[in-house]
C-alpha cells in the first residue's frame, strides 16, 4: 500500500509537469541589464538587499529592483522594504525613489481625480508607466496600500495582460488572491471554458492560490482528465484548501456520486458556474444585488431570459445592468421590440410617448425609429430617445447606439438643423486615428527634423537637417517661432543637438509661462508626481489636441525632470502634421 507522504510527493511532481509554464512564459528578468554594486546582493525573487545603510540615499538614484535592508544599528530591528510593479523604472527615466519625496495624500488625491477622467490613449499609457514601475511607496503610505493601488487600477481598467504580468513578476503581495480571482473570473465570464482553460495554463506555476487551483481542477475534468483531476483534488484537500461545496460538485462531475445539491451558490463566480453546469433545468433570475461577474457570465452564456414582457421591475434591472456594461445593450433593444402597441399609438407616437412610463416610452420611440423611412424622421426619434435615456441616467446604453446609427445615416444625409449636434456626438464616441506624417520644411516643428522622434532617424542626419531647416527659415523675415517650435528646439538641445547661435531660445521662452506649482515639483525632485499631474492636464485629449502653449510647458517640465521617454510620447503626437 502506498504511503500517504509518497502519494503527496507523486501529486506534487505530477502537478508541476501539468501546469509548468512554457519556456517563453518564464519570469522576465527586467533587471538583467543592471550593473551590480559591490555591496548589493541579489536573490531569486528579484529583490536586492543593500547592507549597512540606514536609509536610501535620495540624492543618488537607486539601482532598480533593490529591496533595501533598513537598520538602526541593531539587527533585531531590521526590516525589508519590498517593491512591486511591472516595468523597470529606468525605462521611463525613473528610479526606485521616484515617490520618496511625495506625500501619500497627494498621490491619493491625484489618483482620485484621474479616476473621474476618461483618459486618452496617451494619458493612460503615461499613467501606467508611472504607476506600474517598480518603486518604493510615497511618504506616509504603507506597502500594502501602494500595491493595492496598483492592483485596483489594473482590475478597474480590465488590464488583463498587465495583471497577469504583475502576477508573474511579483510572487507574494497583499491582494494577490483578488488579482488571481479576477483573472479566473474573466475567463469563466466569457462562457468559453475551453479557451479559458488553455489561457490559465500560462499563469506561472509558482503562483499558489486555492481559487486558481480549483479552476485548474475543473479544467482537467472539463478536458476529461479525471484521474489527474482526482490527484490534484486530493492534494487540495490535504492542504485543507478545498470546501464542502467544491468537493460535492467535483465528485458529481467525476462520477463518484450520482447526486449533487440543487442550491445555487453565488459566493463567487466559480461556484455559480459549477451550479449552472450541474443543476438540471438551471434557472436563475438576477437582481440588483447580483454580482457584476455573474451578470457577465449570464450574458455570455445566453442565460438571461425575460419570461414576462410586462414585468417592468425586471426590465429596469436589466437596463441598469446594461448601463453598467454587465450585459449587452442589444438585449435591451430586443426587449423594446417585444413591447406591443396598437396602430393608433404607433402613428401618434410623438404626441403620446411623454404620457407613458419611461420603459414604454423608450420602447415606443425605438419602434417608431425602426419604422421611419426618411432620415429626418430617424434623426428626430434618435434624439428624442437620447433625452429619455438621459432622464433615467442610463445613457451608457444609448451613446454607442446613437453614434453607430448616425454613422449609418452619414453626415451628408443629416438635415442641416441636426448636423452640428450630430457631429459632436460622432466625435465624442469615435477615437480619432493618427494618419501618416506629412513633413513641411517651411514650419520648424513640422519639418524633417522631427524624424528623430517619429522615425528614430540617426543623429548625424538630423543635425544636417537642423542646419538646413534653420538656414531656410532665417531667410523668411516674417517667420514667427511658435510655442510648438520652442518645444521642439528645447528638446533638441536637451538631446545634445546644436542649434544656430542666432536662435535665442532663452529669450523666446520668456514669452510663455510655466505654472509655478508644477515648477515647485521639480525643486522637490517629485518627478513621478509631476508625471501624474501631466496625466491630469492631458486628460481626455491626445497631445495634438492641446493648445501650443500647453504643449510647450509640458515638454519644458519633462525636459527639466529628464523624463525623456514620456516627453517623446507627447512630441510624437503633438508636433507632426498628419494626413
Amino acid at each position: 500500500m502506498i504511503s500517504k507522504n509518497f502519494k503527496i510527493l507523486l501529486v506534487l511532481i505530477f502537478a508541476a509537469l501539468i501546469f509548468s509554464p512554457l519556456k517563453g512564459e518564464d519570469k522576465i528578468d527586467i533587471w538583467k541589464n543592471k550593473k551590480k554594486n559591490g555591496n548589493v546582493e541579489s536573490n531569486q525573487s528579484g529583490t536586492v538587499t543593500k547592507k549597512n545603510d540606514i536609509k536610501p540615499n535620495l540624492a543618488e538614484p537607486v539601482e532598480a529592483n533593490q529591496d533595501i535592508l533598513i537598520t538602526d544599528g541593531a539587527i533585531d530591528n531590521s526590516r525589508e522594504i519590498k517593491v512591486f510593479g511591472v516595468y523597470d523604472p529606468a525605462d521611463y527615466n525613473f528610479n526606485l525613489n521616484m515617490w520618496s519625496t511625495t506625500k501619500a495624500e497627494d498621490v491619493r488625491s491625484s489618483i482620485k481625480r484621474i479616476k473621474k477622467i476618461n483618459l486618452s490613449k496617451t494619458s493612460n499609457e503615461i499613467l501606467e508607466n508611472v504607476l506600474l514601475s517598480f518603486s518604493y511607496p510615497p511618504e506616509g503610505m504603507e506597502e500594502k496600500e501602494f500595491v493595492n493601488l496598483k492592483i485596483n487600477w489594473l482590475i478597474e481598467n480590465n488590464r488583463l495582460n498587465l495583471l497577469e504580468e504583475f502576477l508573474k513578476q511579483n510572487k507574494e503581495f497583499e491582494g494577490k488572491s483578488k488579482a488571481v480571482q479576477y483573472l479566473v473570473d474573466n475567463n469563466i465570464a466569457q462562457a468559453n471554458i475551453k479557451e479559458g482553460c488553455e489561457k490559465i495554463k500560462f499563469i506561472d506555476s509558482t503562483i499558489k492560490d486555492s481559487y486558481l487551483e480549483k479552476f485548474k481542477i475543473y479544467c482537467l475534468v472539463f478536458n476529461n482528465k479525471k484521474s489527474q483531476a482526482q490527484l490534484l483534488l486530493d492534494l487540495l484537500r490535504e492542504q485543507k484548501q478545498s470546501d464542502k461545496f467544491f468537493d460535492d460538485k467535483i465528485n458529481f462531475l467525476l462520477g463518484i456520486t450520482e447526486k449533487t445539491s440543487n442550491k445555487i451558490n453565488e459566493k463567487n463566480l466559480l461556484n455559480f458556474y459549477l451550479s449552472s453546469v450541474t443543476i438540471k433545468d438551471f434557472n436563475y433570475q438576477p437582481t440588483k444585488k447580483t454580482k457584476k461577474e455573474i451578470w457577465k457570465y449570464l450574458n455570455a452564456a445566453n442565460l438571461i431570459k425575460l419570461e414576462d414582457i410586462t414585468d417592468k421591475d425586471k426590465i429596469k434591472e436589466l437596463e441598469i445592468a446594461a448601463n453598467q456594461k454587465q450585459i449587452d445593450r442589444s438585449i435591451i433593444f430586443d426587449i423594446y421590440k417585444q413591447v406591443t402597441f396598437n396602430l393608433n399609438t404607433l402613428i401618434n407616437a410623438k404626441n403620446i410617448y411623454q404620457s407613458l412610463e419611461s420603459i414604454d416610452a423608450r420602447s415606443l420611440l425605438y419602434q417608431k425609429f425602426l419604422l421611419s423611412e426618411n432620415n429626418e424622421a430617424k434623426i428626430e426619434y434618435l434624439f428624442l430617445l437620447e433625452e429619455l435615456f438621459k432622464k433615467d441616467e442610463i445613457e451608457n446604453i444609448y451613446s454607442e447606439f446613437l453614434s453607430d446609427n448616425l454613422k449609418k445615416i452619414g453626415l451628408d444625409n443629416i438635415p442641416e438643423q441636426y448636423k452640428e449636434i450630430a457631429e459632436n456626438k460622432l466625435l465624442k464616441n469615435t477615437e480619432l486615428q493618427l494618419g501618416k506624417v506629412k513633413y513641411n520644411d517651411k514650419i520648424l516643428h513640422q519639418s524633417k527634423i522631427i524624424k528623430f522622434y517619429v522615425e528614430n532617424e540617426e543623429g548625424k542626419k538630423i543635425q544636417k537637417e537642423i542646419d538646413k531647416t534653420f538656414k531656410k527659415i532665417n531667410k523668411n523675415k516674417k517667420y514667427f517661432y511658435s510655442a510648438k517650435d520652442l518645444a521642439l528646439a528645447q528638446s533638441l538641445v536637451k538631446d545634445g543637438f546644436l542649434i544656430p547661435e542666432n536662435f535665442n531660445l532663452s529669450e523666446l521662452a520668456t514669452k510663455y509661462e510655466v505654472p509655478k506649482n508644477l515648477l515647485q515639483l521639480i525643486d522637490k525632485n517629485q518627478n513621478a508626481f509631476l508625471a501624474l499631474k501631466i496625466v491630469e492636464i492631458i486628460g481626455e485629449d491626445e497631445p495634438y489636441q492641446l493648445d501650443p502653449e500647453t504643449i510647450y510647458f509640458i515638454t519644458s517640465l519633462l525636459n527639466q525632470m529628464n523624463l525623456i521617454t514620456i516627453r517623446n510620447k507627447v512630441l510624437i503626437s503633438a508636433l507632426p502634421q498628419r494626413v
